[in-house]
């Protein structure tokens, strides 16, 4: 590569921009604002600021309030649904024992000393043993009628 002929030519270099500046020259760069503009324009950032941090404090609080009074509403419902489930188990509860005391009426009025005390008042006794009559069955499986005819098993 060829480099020298760019130091042939004479180039103008700039150093000046390479020194530290004047202290002068900087302070005539910088523009001053009035602190009257500055102090109501923050006033008033802070002002809106303030105004949308009241409103949020204001709408959470409003917020908690509606499920608050939610909450004890729920809670109202619940409880008033368990007061009928309270009375319908009462209900239960009195209608098993009520039907506990029918069956145990039915079972004394049926029951058999009950059922051979009300026979003997009608006039009936228990069966003696001339009043049993045994049937013999041959064999066959055929028995005879009252009217004299055989029938079979097979029948």
């Amino acid at each position: 590569m060829n480099n020298m002929k760019y130091y042939n030519e004479s180039l103008a270099y700039d150093f000046e921009m390479f020194m530290p500046r004047k202290a002068e020259s900087e302070q005539a760069n910088i523009v001053k604002i009035p602190k009257s503009k500055t102090s109501s324009h923050q006033s008033q950032r802070k002002a809106v600021k303030a105004m949308s941090v009241s409103a949020f404090a204001v709408m959470t609080a409003v917020f908690m309030l509606a499920a608050l009074c939610t909450n004890i509403g729920l809670r109202l419902e619940i409880n008033e649904v368990n007061d009928q489930i309270n009375d319908i188990k009462s209900e239960i509860n009195m209608l098993d024992s009520v039907q506990t005391e029918l069956e145990v009426e039915y079972d004394r009025r049926i029951s058999y000393s009950n059922l051979e005390l009300a026979a003997t008042e009608l006039g009936m006794s228990k069966r003696t043993k001339d009043q049993v009559r045994y049937i013999r069955v041959n064999d066959t499986n055929a028995a005879l009628t009252k009217d004299g005819v055989v029938v079979n098993a097979t029948e």
